[in-house]
């Protein structure tokens, strides 16, 4: 090869770019669980991991190939972070902290709770439910009766809870542990007599028309929420990587909140669903708050479930303040210019609001009110319960189909399906008494107490007038 050829070919060679480095990042997501998609699904569909990647300096030479695993619950999560086959990964409170002992206890890295997803303060979204036709209406009713639950998720965490608090054991049922896909089915069936579950299927069911709910999370009164973890190896490498998932689930964070409806429309084409469904938990005055931040009650909750699952010999040993890191949630705040302290102080969500159309006034208690969502068109916000159903009679007389309409239990303050709630009624000489309630054992107490009668949507539709 003469002199001027050899040159060249160095020149050539030269001129090539260095390979980029090509990282693999597992992240497991838990798709049909609505209070995770803003860590999982909904990065993925709108792309906004690579979005805030691009922004990293130090990442110009390396190629993510992000790998979304999706599950229907918590435990093979951890499996896939312990196998080094998930990086990242999200899951309900007691299978956080089992996540949590299980690589304390094991010889290699360790997992980190970097950030919250969404939360319920009191503990709803978790729940139990029976056929729409069982005779049983609590949980004491389901004593001695098969009862399923996926072992090991939030819900069989809610589950233990419940039974500690009345004094019960696992053994005071016939419990086996089914999927939510098994349960939904033998509930269908009527194999099972009752089954529990994790967001957002005691609500889907009943929506569905073949399930009713007969007990919710928030009667434990112990929070409930959804979180993100890291492999300890994996964020001290790219520390940078975490930091910008971290953002991308706050960009998502937002992006449902402009716009609920439309959110919803979108989550029920990825995850199959139902948008009715999406918007009860994340729409205004949702079931659950989308909030990033890890608040000193939210350890001390996985301090106190931790001692639930260890009284009962379900977990080893675990450190709850050596296993949180907000150093990458902090950081995502700082780099947004926002403020981690005043949001770690905060507990609000975003709200219901705007002026009633029917009965005039603004709404200025969200939690007295109510929305109508016809069929193919919008969401309607109205201030009371006796509106909203006012409301739905007007559509109705007008020839509308009504899609769903929400209102809220008096008694837990949590949004419920309008024509699934048990109400209080009680004519009036002006505007009728309309108390919903998702348990019947709520509306009796309160009828009791406010000489009123119990009664369906049927009679609640029925009594409605437009008034307050």
């Amino acid at each position: 090869m003469g002199i001027r050829a050899a040159s060249a070919l160095v020149a050539c060679t030269l001129s090539f770019p260095a390979l980029a480095e090509v990282v693999t990042v597992g992240i497991g997501t838990q798709n049909t669980t609505t209070n995770t998609v803003t860590g999982g699904v909904v990065l993925k569909e709108l792309g906004l991991i690579e979005k805030h990647l691009a922004k990293v300096p130090r990442f110009k030479d390396i190629q993510f190939k992000i790998e979304w695993q999706n599950f229907t619950s918590g435990p093979p999560v951890t499996n896939g972070m312990v196998a080094n086959t998930l990086q990242i990964g999200m899951m309900g409170d007691y299978p956080l902290l089992v996540n949590g002992a299980t690589f304390q206890n094991g010889n290699e890295t360790k997992s980190r709770l970097i950030a919250l997803i969404a939360y319920n303060a009191e503990g709803a979204g978790n729940g139990v439910v029976v056929h729409k036709d069982s005779p049983y209406y609590e949980l004491a009713d389901l004593k001695g009766k098969k009862l399923s639950v996926p072992f090991g998720s939030a819900a069989h965490g809610m589950l233990l809870k419940a039974l500690e608090d009345r004094g019960w054991t696992a053994e005071d049922f016939e419990l086996s542990s089914q999927s939510p896909e098994v349960g939904t089915s033998s509930l269908q069936e009527k194999r099972i007599d009752g089954h529990a579950d994790f967001v957002p299927f005691a609500e889907l069911l009943p929506y569905r028309g073949f399930a009713r709910k007969i007990f919710d999370g928030a009667e434990t009164k112990v929070p409930t929420f959804h979180g993100v973890v890291v492999r300890e190896d994996f964020a001290k490498k790219y520390p940078e990587f975490v930091v910008a998932y971290i953002k991308a689930l706050m960009e998502a964070n937002d992006w449902v909140r402009k716009n609920p409806v439309q959110a919803a429309a979108k989550i029920e084409e990825w995850t199959r669903i139902e948008k009715e469904v999406a918007y009860m938990f994340l729409g205004p005055g949702g079931v659950h708050t989308l909030d990033p931040t890890i608040k000193p009650k939210w350890v001390e909750t996985v301090k106190y479930d931790h001692g639930v699952l260890k009284r009962m010999g379900r977990v080893k040993e675990f450190d709850a303040d050596a296993w949180v890191d907000e150093t990458y949630v902090k950081q995502a705040f700082k780099e947004l210019g926002l403020d981690y302290a005043k949001q770690k102080a905060s507990t609000t969500n975003y709200e219901i609001s705007g002026t009633d159309p029917l009965c005039g006034g603004k709404i200025t208690e969200p939690r007295q009110a109510g929305e109508v969502w016809i069929e193919g068109g919008a969401i309607t916000a109205y201030k009371s319960a006796n509106c909203t159903l006012a409301a739905i009679k007007k559509a109705q007389g007008e020839g509308k189909k009504i899609g769903v309409a929400y209102v809220y239990d008096q008694s837990m303050k949590i949004k419920v399906f309008a024509d699934k709630a048990f109400y209080s009624l009680k004519a009036g000489a002006k505007t009728p008494e309309i108390v919903p309630f998702l348990l019947k054992k709520d509306a009796e107490a309160f009828a009791a107490k406010n000489g009123g009668k119990v009664g369906l949507y049927d009679d609640a539709l029925a009594l409605a007038v437009v008034g307050k």
